[in-house]
């Protein structure tokens, strides 16, 4: 079973939200990526995220944008992010995904692509500028033979028949962006985000969801599990990096902070 199904499944019969955390492969340095990884884990984060640096990412807002710019300054690519999970399995037991955009998949190749993820352990791919269309009729193949899940998002424009299609086509979960912006550009979950929080959770839809975009701190992350089976938190993670003079201390510090007493019960 695919780590993220499993995950879900044991999720299930628990009071608390999945936190899904966020960070740049290759930021703040190019070789921190497995630091970060561990400490995530050791901090008691769910799954984690890792984004593969892009020259032009536009569902992101500055905070992570600039890390990307980071990330590509020091070096990081595809390529060397793939190496440098080899073997992260030996101690890393988290889902983890990689979120990206699809041209550098494309340059890599598809199925190459795949396979490598599938041989260093990555459970799903995150790449928000692929069309639906493109990924049922020429990849949705490819993924299911390498055992990779897709992860499609939402937003509150999404429609119905939009999200119902999506739903059919997902395993996993459905990545559920809270508003109409980029990363980082929006604080708090205001009484409109909380209709359309409820309109999903009416369409009982199949597949779990996590809250994204505007997650920063414990507040947020808790009222966000409200209406979801967790949250996803990206740039106020970053920052945490950017700032951080002991990566390992600082992370678990911040996961400690987001998931302190934490008894929100998950969304139906």
């Amino acid at each position: 079973m695919n780590r993220i199904t499993e995950l879900f499944e044991k999720a299930a019969d628990q009071a608390d939200g999945l936190l899904n955390v966020y960070f740049t492969a290759g930021f703040p340095q190019l070789n921190d990526t497995r630091l970060i990884l561990r400490a995530l884990q050791e901090g008691g984060a769910d799954l984690v995220e890792i984004g593969m640096p892009y020259s032009d990412p536009v569902a992101d807002g500055e905070t992570i944008q600039q890390s990307n710019d980071q990330a590509l300054h020091n070096g990081m690519s595809v390529r060397l992010l793939l190496e440098q999970l080899e073997g992260m399995r030996e101690t890393i037991t988290l889902p983890v995904l990689l979120m990206g955009y699809l041209n550098p998949v494309l340059q890599y190749g598809v199925e190459n692509f795949c396979q490598k993820c599938a041989e260093v352990g990555v459970d799903g791919l995150i790449l928000p500028d692929m069309p639906m269309d493109i990924y049922v009729n020429e990849y949705q193949a490819i993924f299911k033979k390498y055992g990779i899940l897709n992860i499609f998002l939402v937003t509150p424009q999404t429609h119905e028949a939009r999200i119902r299609q999506i739903d059919q086509q997902s395993d996993g979960f459905i990545y559920t962006v809270s508003s109409a912006s980029v990363t980082g550009s929006k604080t708090g979950v205001s009484e409109d985000m909380e209709a359309y929080f409820d309109r999903l959770n009416a369409m009982n839809l199949r597949n779990p969801r996590l809250i994204g975009f505007g997650i920063k701190d414990q507040s947020t992350y808790e009222k966000a599990c409200r209406y979801a089976q967790g949250a996803i938190i990206g740039s106020a993670f970053i920052r945490v990096l950017q700032e951080s003079q002991d990566l390992d201390t600082d992370i678990k510090a911040f996961i400690g902070s987001i998931k302190a007493n934490k008894s929100t019960a998950i969304g139906v």
